[in-house]
C-alpha cells in the first residue's frame, strides 16, 4: 500500500516465523494500527477506499500498486484475520470466506475443472456430502466416499482424474480419524492436494500441514469464533492454491465481511486457552457417559478404548470437545434424553462456550440419505454433545436428567 493514500495504516513489524508460540500468534500475528495507536484491532467498516489520484487509483486496480481497493478483496481486517490464522496453522496463505461451505464451494471451483475427480472420507459434515454429490457435480466434478480410517481405501478410490483427496478429522460426529501423513503421501504419489478440515481441533490441537496436508479448511463459525456470534469461513495453504481461491472470491463475491473478521479476531485471542478448556472437560465427560446405564457407546478419540487412540495421541496434542454417544433405543430415546435437558442449548452448531446438544440423523445430516447415514454411522440413537465451559458438574447434572428421562 502507498503511504501517500494510506499513511495512517502502520503494520506491526510482527514476524511470525521468528518461533514464536501459538498462544502469542493467536493474539499479536496479523495486527495493524492507524495512527491513532489503538490497541485492540480496528474493524474497516468501509465498502471502499479513496486515492489520491486517478493515476493511483489506476495502478491499485491494474495490479501495480500494492493496497486496498473493495472490501469484497481487499479489507484490512479481513487481511488481519487470515494473517492470523495462516501464521497459527503454518501456512503461507490464508482467504476468509462468508461462511465454512463457501470455503469448500470456492475451493473446488478454483481448483478442480469440469473431468477432475475427488476421493472423501464418507464422515464429513452432511452438507459436505451434499456439496459434493448434489452440486458440485454439475460442473462436472464427481466424488467417491470412502472409510476414513481405511487407507487402502483410499489408494483403491484413485483414478486418473483424481485432483483432490478431502477429509474432516476427527469426523463430525463419530470422532473417526483419518492418518493425515499417511493419506498424504497417497495424495502426492498421485499428484493430487489433500484437504483437511481441521475445525474440531483447531490449529491448537493439531496442524494438518505439518503432517503433509495441502490445504486447511474451518468453519470460522464454530470455535474460532468460540462464542455462537457470527458465521464465517476460511482456507489456509501454499500462495499458488490460494492466489487461485482468492480469483474466484474477488469475481464471485463469498467474502468475509470486515465486522466478522473482527469478531474472528477477538475469538483467536482466547483460542488456545478454550480448546485446552473443552477437552478437559471433554474427557471428563465422556469416562462419566461410558459409566452410565442406558449409554450403548461414547464416541470420543480421547478414550483409551477409541479404536484409534494411538493415532490421535500421535497427530493430536489433545483430543478436542465434540463427542457423541448412543442411547440404548431409537429417535424416540434420543429425543427424550435431549428434551430433558434444561441447561444445554439444542442446536446444530457447536465449538461455543456453551455446551450444545443435537440429533444428528434429523439435523446436522438430515439431508443424507437413509443410505448415506447408515454408511456413514449415523443412526437415530446417536447423540452429538459438543461441550462447553460450563462447571463441569453442571453440565453431568443436566446430562443426568437425560439419562433419567431414558429410566422414567
Amino acid at each position: 500500500m502507498s503511504q501517500s493514500s494510506y499513511e495512517r495504516i502502520q503494520r506491526i513489524h510482527f514476524d511470525a516465523g521468528e518461533g514464536y508460540d501459538i498462544d502469542t500468534l493467536s493474539i499479536r500475528a496479523g495486527q495493524s494500527r492507524t495512527a491513532e495507536g489503538e490497541h485492540s484491532d480496528a474493524i474497516f467498516a468501509t465498502s471502499s477506499f479513496v486515492f489520491s489520484s486517478a493515476r493511483e487509483a489506476a495502478a491499485r486496480f491494474g495490479g501495480e500498486e500494492v493496497g486496498n481497493i473493495y472490501s469484497r478483496f481487499t479489507n484490512p481486517t479481513v487481511q488481519a484475520f487470515e494473517e492470523r490464522i495462516a501464521a497459527m496453522e503454518g501456512g503461507e496463505r490464508a482467504i476468509a470466506t462468508s461462511s465454512g461451505m463457501a470455503a469448500i464451494l470456492n475451493l473446488g471451483l478454483a481448483l478442480l475443472q469440469h473431468g477432475d475427480h475427488v476421493v472423501c472420507s464418507r464422515s464429513v459434515f452432511g452438507s459436505t456430502v451434499s456439496l459434493f454429490t448434489k452440486y458440485l457435480i454439475r460442473a462436472g466434478i464427481t466424488t467417491t466416499f470412502v472409510d476414513p480410517t481405511d487407507i487402502g481405501a483410499w489408494e483403491a478410490a484413485v483414478t486418473p482424474q483424481t485432483r483432490l483427496f478431502f477429509m474432516e478429522t476427527p469426523s463430525n460426529p463419530l470422532a473417526e480419524l483419518s492418518d493425515i501423513e499417511a493419506v498424504a503421501g497417497i495424495a502426492h504419489r498421485h499428484d493430487a492436494l489433500l484437504v483437511v478440515d481441521n475445525c474440531f481441533l483447531t490449529p491448537v490441537l493439531q496442524r494438518p500441514l505439518a503432517l503433509g496436508a495441502d490445504i486447511v479448511m474451518h468453519s470460522a463459525t464454530k470455535y474460532l469464533d468460540g462464542q455462537g456470534r457470527c458465521i464465517g469461513g476460511v482456507l489456509v495453504g501454499r500462495d499458488k492454491e490460494m492466489e487461485a481461491v482468492f480469483g474466484l472470491i474477488r469475481t464471485g463475491g463469498a467474502c468475509l465481511s470486515p465486522f466478522n473478521a473482527w469478531v474472528f479476531l477477538k475469538g483467536l485471542e482466547t483460542l488456545p486457552l478454550r480448546m485446552r478448556a473443552h477437552s478437559e472437560s471433554a474427557l471428563a465427560v465422556a469416562t462419566w457417559l461410558q459409566q452410565q446405564p442406558g449409554i450403548r457407546r461414547v464416541y470420543y478419540s480421547g478414550l483409551p478404548e477409541h479404536p484409534q487412540h494411538e493415532l490421535a495421541c500421535k497427530q493430536q496434542s489433545a483430543f478436542g470437545g465434540v463427542l457423541a454417544f448412543e442411547v440404548e433405543g431409537e429417535r424416540e430415546e434420543a429425543w427424550r434424553f435431549i428434551d430433558a435437558t434444561r441447561m444445554v442449548s439444542i442446536t446444530g452448531n457447536l465449538g461455543d462456550v456453551k455446551s450444545t446438544i443435537t440429533h444428528p440423523a434429523t439435523t446436522t445430516h438430515g439431508r443424507m440419505s437413509v443410505e448415506e447415514r447408515e454408511a456413514a454411522g449415523i443412526r437415530e440413537g446417536l447423540i452429538r454433545f459438543s461441550v462447553g465451559l460450563e462447571s463441569l458438574d453442571d453440565i453431568k447434572a443436566d446430562l443426568q436428567r437425560g439419562l433419567d428421562a431414558l429410566h422414567g
